[in-house]
């Protein structure tokens, strides 16, 4: 056999990564060199490289032009440098015979070490793991891939230079960025929650002996287990407590399509969507946290209200829709700035059918029946999306609800804006806004609960009065309101609890949560039991409002269930050691600030100050002990291996009994055979340990060190010792592994023996607690529903309470809600700027608002809380008609009979800051708020049933959509015209202000007029075109005028009061009339407007002839309105 023939050796390139925060030395080439192996280069690394063993991956092989031809083709393969061992080759193995020729020659060797067509052809090789997260980030391409390694989780490549500056983390020279797993939460949030980003989590998993043989000896794995997106977050802590995080799916129906051909629909059938398709939408949402789940069939007019409403963090569409940039839904979500996700079709959920396994009971049978195809469509999307997210977890949903039939009422997203439900205008905060103003919640899912309620009031007057009958009780009892609320206080949040272990992600120390809500919900029951009974002290109080108020307690008292739910919890307190889970976080703290400490040594040592500032303080505190000398032994080392921490109690099962037991029986042989070898060996240092690297030891220092152990002294040779010889011969032998000037380490066959079994019991022990863990939470799944209705009565309880003490503290009473489609509200108050004015110790002026028909009846629920009677019905309206009479009628005291029926519409004038757009948005507010159950700022209210709220307030441009101030305003007037029904709630501000005063005018009188003779609704409409006014009359709108729109507008007004200084006053106080002047010059000089600017503006009113006095109860003649009238009737044709 010839040798083989040796060919010149190129050099080999190598990249080294590290996983620390040391920098990188270069590594210097290799020299490859021929094996007596087939298929196998040694790559060698000089004597003068520095680079570790520990900063070296294997490489990829990777093939030359030409190696097919030869049958041992040689690959570069990089082996990492360990300990010398010792190979042993079979002959058979070794390749036999004449080397084949080659038919053509070796490709030439460029200087980088490859050939020009590797070159070109290939990227260059990186170490396993690299090529690893390479496959990871060309299969999930749209996603930011967190790679774990050991104690960290890495960024590669191109990403790392992307999000590195982002994550704060300094890149390494190879395009690699590495941060600690306690800190992943910290880098999510960045990248989902601040950044929108989708990120993959790819997790190590170790490769069992057949896939470390086919890796090439890799211990780990590497595959992405979830993908993090912004509406799929589950329990991260950055989550917002207080918000739901809902993903909506929406689905697209093409017109004229039958509900077999939706059924049937595949991910092509979308590619041609038409731009105006105004047909039907489905939707669907869930929140992942909770498992709450909605469908609910829409159009695109409606979608941006809806969407309001819900707040999606993400929205998913077919991926079909994703190239199509013209099409119109794509433009509202632009528009509304929503992250847009795109799905591949629905996979295999296309029935209702297909949900079931990932739901928690089965769908309402009328839920079941109602559901539209679009809806089941856009509810298979959406799971198959969320699917995917979750890559195989599994989870446990509510039943799908579906909202047309929850009778709530409609809030659009102008409404939602203008009257400040969830966040002021201005800067989007939280504080100044009505669910600021009126959340006394001492939970966090019953904070949520109620931004649920209040973003989608309740229509249904039987829900409203149990709601105000709760909210009484607890009112009327202030010991058993702060009874509740001290209880709720202990209990946790159950809704995203439960879902925890639904996803199969809880812990004990959730269980241990859960069986504290359950123990909390007894004591909830039993208080509310107590109280529940027949009430002697009724004297002077309406018997039937309290029998009512008796039944709100034991109708919450019967939706509780707690049979199975306490078995579940004594169980859970049986089975978990409190204690032990105590001292185990307290192990992983102490564990943590080792690292962290470790850390901070290490930048101080190679980083800069900038570096530093990364860290947490608790770090440099650590850094400073360990420094000083002056740390303190660590938790894991107090307890040692002698007194490991356990997680469940030895009595949870029988098996861990048993275990614990015989652990406890080699545990005492441990401590026996500890004291017989100190006799024996003649060392009372002598300890029995394990350690990583020499396994179980027997650990002497000291004086006994100095000397060489063994089982006995030498005996001389005599016939008497022979026996004694020969024990002593077959007595286990000393090895002894490490010796040091003070310390030396041995092993003993009887210690090794005993410590295996140490470790086997130990070991089951730990399995036998995973199991009884898998069964504890197994409970709870089948618990689900159960545990889910128990935290909707609590959240309910958690409501009714913060809405008695809000009523409390703030004053509030009990308001009539009716069918009737009336609103009387006397000594009104605005919710949230009245709490600012009494910070900046100032008060509010209360005022009335008395609109809608008299007719329309309905039953009524009883009046609750302090105030005033209701008005009775009015006389006949007087006959006469004059203009100036009719601006100076006074205004109505609210005791006395009103002279004159309610009308539907107020139209409001007033000079500027005097409170017009205040109190619009306070009667809107009061009527939610009544909607909701709650109290209202008032001294008396009776609220009729408003089925939508509309809000036309405020002014603000869309320059990205290429939409002026006056067309935004336009768009929210259409909407409200053509959306409103004789049942809605509309409150107009400033129509018509985003142009001339002509046009302005003729605008706003047209609007006025068509809500007062098509929409027929509740109305307030404030304006500073005072000819409306005039208008009105002309056309027989007012209070008093025959004809079939008469007595549909009424006239208020504010004012200014000045004194004989100069000095003025805003009258807040609204009275019958009209203002003909807004005062706009004394707003001007309160701004800081220039006095020359204000002396200029007040000579040019002169000059039209305006004449610029105070404001009397008469009003004001401004001259030229006759013109104004004649161009606005003109305009309405």
């Amino acid at each position: 056999m010839l040798p083989p023939r040796r060919a010149s050796v190129p050099p080999l390139r190598i990249a080294c990564l590290s996983s620390s925060a040391r920098p990188i030395l270069p590594c210097r080439a290799a020299t490859l060199g021929w094996s007596i192996r087939p298929n196998v280069t040694a790559a060698l690394l000089s004597s003068a490289s520095r680079a570790t063993a520990g900063n070296l991956r294997r490489l990829r092989p990777s093939a030359r032009p030409g190696d097919v031809h030869r049958r041992h083709a040689l690959a570069p393969l990089l082996q990492a440098c360990g300990k010398k061992t010792r190979t042993t080759v079979s002959l058979d193995d070794l390749p036999q015979g004449l080397v084949v020729p080659l038919s053509e020659p070796l490709p030439p060797v460029t200087a980088g070490g490859g050939t020009a067509a590797e070159e070109d052809n290939e990227g260059p090789a990186y170490p396993t793991v690299v090529l690893q997260a390479r496959r990871n980030m060309d299969k999930f391409d749209n996603c930011v891939l967190l790679t774990r390694v050991g104690s960290f989780y890495e960024l590669y490549l191109e990403q790392a230079e992307e999000y590195g500056p982002l994550l704060n983390l300094k890149i390494a020279h190879k395009k690699t960025n590495a941060g600690p797993v306690p800190m992943l939460d910290r880098f999510l949030k960045i990248l989902v929650q601040d950044y929108n980003r989708h990120v993959a989590i790819a997790d190590e998993f170790p490769n069992d002996p057949s896939e470390k043989v086919k890796s090439g000896g890799l211990m780990h794995t590497r595959r992405v287990t979830r993908i993090v997106t912004p509406g799929t977050l589950i329990d991260e802590n950055f989550m917002d407590p207080y918000a739901n995080n809902y993903v909506m799916a929406i689905h697209v129906s093409q017109p004229g399509r039958t509900e077999e051909d939706v059924s049937n629909q595949q991910d092509e059938e979308l590619a041609e969507l038409p731009n105006d398709a105004a047909g039907s939408l489905g939707l669907a949402w869930l929140d992942l946290s909770t498992g709450s789940f909605y469908t609910q069939s829409a159009t695109l007019g409606s979608l941006s209200s809806i969407l309001s409403r819900v707040s999606p963090r993400e929205v998913v569409l077919d991926r079909a829709l994703e190239c199509d940039e013209n099409n119109a839904l794509l433009s509202i979500l632009q528009d509304e700035r929503y992250l847009v996700s795109y799905s591949s079709g629905s996979g295999n959920l296309r029935s209702l059918a297909d949900w079931r396994p990932v739901l928690e009971s089965d769908i309402a049978a009328e839920t079941a029946t109602a559901i539209t195809a679009d809806e089941v469509q856009a509810g298979s999307l959406l799971l198959h999306y969320v699917g995917d997210r979750l890559r195989g977890l599994s989870m446990k949903l509510q039943p799908p609800v579906r909202h047309e039939t929850m009778h709530v009422m409609t809030i659009d997203k102008n409404s939602m804006r203008a009257l400040e439900l969830k966040q002021t205008i201005r800067d989007g905060a939280f504080r100044g806004s009505l669910l600021h103003a009126i959340r006394r919640t001492v939970t966090k899912s019953g904070a949520r609960l109620l931004s649920e309620w209040l973003s989608a009031p309740s229509t249904s007057l039987e829900v409203i009065n149990f709601r105000q009958n709760l909210v009484a009780r607890f009112l009327e009892d202030e010991d058993l309101r702060d009874a509740v609320v001290t209880l709720l206080r202990r209990t946790h949040d159950s809704q995203r609890l439960v879902q925890r272990f639904a996803l199969n992600r809880g812990d004990p120390d959730d269980l241990l949560r859960l069986a504290n809500t359950i123990k909390a919900t007894e004591d909830i029951v039993s208080l509310l039991k107590d109280s529940a009974g027949p009430r002697s002290q009724t004297k002077g109080k309406n018997k039937d409002l309290v029998e009512q108020q008796d039944d709100c307690l034991a109708v919450m008292i019967g939706r509780i269930s707690l049979d199975h739910p306490r078995k579940l919890a004594q169980a859970i307190r049986d089975a978990i050691d409190e204690e032990g889970l105590v001292q185990r976080h307290q192990i992983e703290d102490s564990e943590a600030g080792e690292m962290m400490a470790l850390a901070q040594e290490i930048v101080k040592a190679e980083g800069t100050d900038q570096d530093g500032t990364i860290l947490p303080k608790v770090a440099s505190a650590k850094a400073a002990k360990r420094k000083n000398g002056t740390a303190t032994t660590s938790i894991r080392d107090h307890y040692g291996e002698d007194n490991e921490v356990w997680i469940m109690k030895p009595g949870a099962s029988d098996l861990l009994s048993r275990l614990h037991a015989q652990l406890a029986d080699l545990r005492r042989q441990k401590e026996e055979l500890t004291e017989t070898l100190r006799v024996r060996l003649g060392a009372a240092s002598l300890t029995l340990r394990w350690t990583p690297g020499l396994g179980h030891i027997c650990h002497v220092k000291g004086k006994d060190a100095k000397r060489t152990p063994s089982m006995s002294p030498p005996l001389e040779s005599s016939p008497d010792n022979e026996q004694q010889q020969q024990e002593q011969q077959e007595q286990p032998q000393i090895r002894t592994l490490s010796t040091s000037r003070t310390t030396r380490s041995f092993h003993l066959p009887e210690w090794t023996s005993l410590g295996e079994s140490l470790d086997a019991t130990r070991l089951q022990i730990r399995g036998e607690e995973q199991r009884v863990f898998a069964s504890l939470r197994a409970r709870v799944v089948r618990n689900l529903v159960r545990l889910r209705r128990n935290a909707r009565v609590l959240d309910e309880l958690d409501i009714a309470t913060s809405f008695a003490r809000l009523a409390a503290e703030r004053g509030l009473v009990r308001p009539t809600v009716t069918a009737a489609p009336q609103t009387v509200i006397l000594g009104g108050r605005h919710p949230t700027v009245e709490g600012g004015l009494e910070e900046q110790g100032r008060t509010f002026q209360p005022n009335d608002c008395i609109i809608g028909s008299v007719g329309g009846g309905g039953s009524s629920s009883s009046i609750g809380g302090s105030g005033s009677s209701p008005p009775s019905p009015p006389p006949p309206p007087p006959a006469e008609h004059d203009q100036q009479l009719r601006d100076q009628q006074p205004q109505p005291s609210p005791t006395q009979p009103l002279a004159h029926p309610p009308a539907r519409i107020w139209l409001i004038t007033g000079p500027n800051m005097a409170g017009k757009s205040t109190f619009l948005r306070q009667t809107a507010l009061i009527t939610i708020l009544a909607q909701l159950g709650s109290y209202v700022p008032a001294t008396y209210a009776s609220i009729g049933l408003a089925d939508a709220i509309y809000s036309r307030v405020g002014s603000a441009d869309n320059l990205y959509a290429d939409q002026s101030t006056f067309m935004v305003e336009m768009l929210e007037t259409a909407a409200i015209l053509r959306q409103a029904t004789p049942r809605s709630l509309v409150i107009m501000d400033e129509v018509g202000r985003g142009t001339t005063p002509e046009d302005g005018t003729a605008v706003a009188f047209a609007a006025l007029y068509h809500l007062a003779t098509v929409n027929k609704c509740r109305a307030l409409f404030a304006t500073h075109f005072h000819a409306v006014a005039d208008l009105c009359a002309e056309h027989g709108l007012r209070v008093g005028d025959p004809g079939e729109n008469g007595g549909s507008v009424d006239m208020y007004c504010t004012d200014v009061a000045e004194d004989e200084d100069g000095g003025f006053v805003y009258v807040h106080k609204l009275r019958r009339g009209v203002n003909r002047q807004s005062h706009a010059l004394k707003v001007a000089r309160l701004a800081g407007v220039p006095e020359e600017a204000i002396r200029v503006a007040r000579h040019v009113l002169e000059r039209e002839g305006i004449e610029i006095t105070s404001c009397s109860q008469e009003g004001i003649t401004q001259h030229g309105q006759g013109r104004d009238s004649d161009v606005a009737v003109a305009a309405l044709g």
